[in-house]
């Protein structure tokens, strides 16, 4: 399994660049630009095709997207001079985790739960429950343990919800995504790799589509 990391770093002057990166809606707008660097035509979602997870983060030399793959992108199907583009092959760090191994670790994620049919009813709860605070980091620790690691440090960071319309236009224009989101950094001690491995192309969570989900890491020094 070859996964491919891209790291974008958008262009002040691009005009789609900053649309993209403005606005509670900026997952959604990003969602469709990446998904403009691979092929056209696939059978079902495009996104789980091509094994698609990507997330916008601030840099002390200002915002950059990272896009993790299991194809390698085009950046000549993006506009032209939206930004630069690195992309590099993760089979070196993938080979290299190994049971027992430290590292550095971080995840945008949308943590929730889904409370029974009982409870929905007695505390009239929507089907699906945002958490934050300590909730939020027992259920980060769930599925890090889930997914072969151990964490032994924890930073929780909520951060603005994903909002607006799935599409321009169309049905998808009447449909409302709304995503909250907590970042996650901090230490963790790897438990079995092959999960880490499986974990790491799949993604943690829900709201993969929009920028929640993709989980990077780094040997700790």
């Amino acid at each position: 399994m070859t996964l491919w990391l891209t790291r974008i770093v958008p262009s002040p002057s691009s005009r789609d660049a900053r649309r993209d990166l403005g606005g509670a809606d900026e997952g959604i707008r990003l969602h469709r630009r990446v998904l403009q660097m691979f092929p056209d035509g696939v059978e079902g979602p495009a996104r789980a095709a091509f094994g698609v997870l990507f997330r916008a983060e601030e840099t002390p030399r200002g915002p950059q997207i990272l896009l993790q793959s299991r194809t390698e992108p085009d950046p000549s199907r993006l506009p032209a001079a939206y930004g630069s583009v690195e992309t590099r092959s993760l089979d070196a760090l993938l080979s290299h985790l190994c049971k027992g191994m430290v590292v550095n670790y971080r995840c945008v994620a949308n943590p929730v739960r889904k409370p029974g049919e009982a409870s929905r009813k007695a505390y009239g709860l929507p089907p699906v429950v945002a958490l934050s605070g300590n909730a939020a980091v027992e259920w980060w620790e769930r599925q890090a343990r889930a997914g072969g690691l151990e964490p032994l440090h924890v930073d929780a960071d909520p951060l603005t919800a994903v909002r607006g319309n799935q599409g321009p236009q169309g049905p998808a224009a009447k449909r409302v995504i709304q995503q909250a989101r907590v970042r996650f950094d901090g230490a963790a001690r790897v438990l079995d790799a092959e999960l880490l491995r499986e974990r790491l192309a799949s993604g943690i969570g829900r709201g993969k589509a929009y920028g929640c989900g993709l989980l990077t890491l780094a040997p700790a020094r």
